[in-house]
């Protein structure tokens, strides 16, 4: 089943075309990645997705319905949550806050509750009363991710999970990832991490300069350096990404 889906989106800021009718789709269950460099429409993607800057032109499918026009929050309540690039976390709030605040449809025994996020997380409990803006980089992703979690999505879309993070805590992040998509979570994933991204996804799209130029399994990405290099030369685990 096709959980995300989007064809022909157009998106602008004031006159500048940004999207120049991509179309992609994420399938239930799988980990999506969209890669390209620093500049071609990333982040401009998520923010279409989510109704932060809502296409022109296009169509957005979510569950088989409609959210080309709705309005962010009620994108989120028909189940998406997003990891915003930079974290965003609420510095002023502990973390047990941060969470606390997210959380929604929770089941006993079933989902993502306050306890089973402290179980996969568990430094987040070692650090529950310490406020946001106290946790290092890494922490604060690891709070991110479990704040999105707590909503209980049907679609996570995660911008950037490794910018900015050391190797090491960057290699904890994507066993996170991976765990996740062991437990069949949609996962529309934006990264400038090509090893990561490879590492963790079924399938991946390629962005540049507002389109879709390349579209293939991660194992054949792997293996053509002809679109490595022309579309991916300069990837790194950090960028704007816009």
């Amino acid at each position: 089943m096709t959980i995300l889906q989007l064809k022909d989106v157009h998106t602008y800021y004031e006159e500048s075309h940004i999207l120049n009718g991509i179309s992609l789709q994420v399938e239930e269950s799988s980990v999506v990645s969209l890669l390209g460099r620093n500049g071609m429409g990333k982040t401009t993607t998520i923010h279409t997705i989510v109704g932060f800057t809502p296409p022109r032109q296009g169509l957005i499918l979510f569950k088989g319905k409609k959210i080309t026009r709705l309005l962010p929050y009620q994108i989120c309540q028909a189940g998406l949550a997003l990891v915003p690039q930079g974290r965003r976390i609420f510095p002023s709030l502990s973390v047990e806050e941060n969470l606390i605040i997210a959380a929604r449809n929770v089941k006993s025994g079933v989902g993502w509750s306050l306890e089973r996020a402290y179980l996969n997380f568990p430094i987040l409990k070692v650090h529950a009363k310490k406020k946001g803006n106290r946790l290092s980089g890494g922490e604060q992703q690891m709070l991110a991710i479990a704040r999105a979690l707590l909503t209980n999505p049907d679609l996570l879309i995660m911008d950037e999970p490794s910018e900015g993070l050391a190797p090491l805590i960057v290699r904890d992040v994507a066993g996170i990832i991976l765990q996740l998509a062991s437990e069949h979570i949609s996962i529309f994933l934006v990264e400038q991490n090509l090893h990561m991204a490879l590492r963790i996804c079924d399938f991946v799209y390629i962005l540049s300069n507002g389109e879709i130029v390349y579209h293939c399994t991660p194992f054949e990405l792997a293996n053509n350096k002809e679109i490595q290099g022309k579309y991916l030369a300069v990837e790194s685990a950090s960028g704007n990404g816009q």
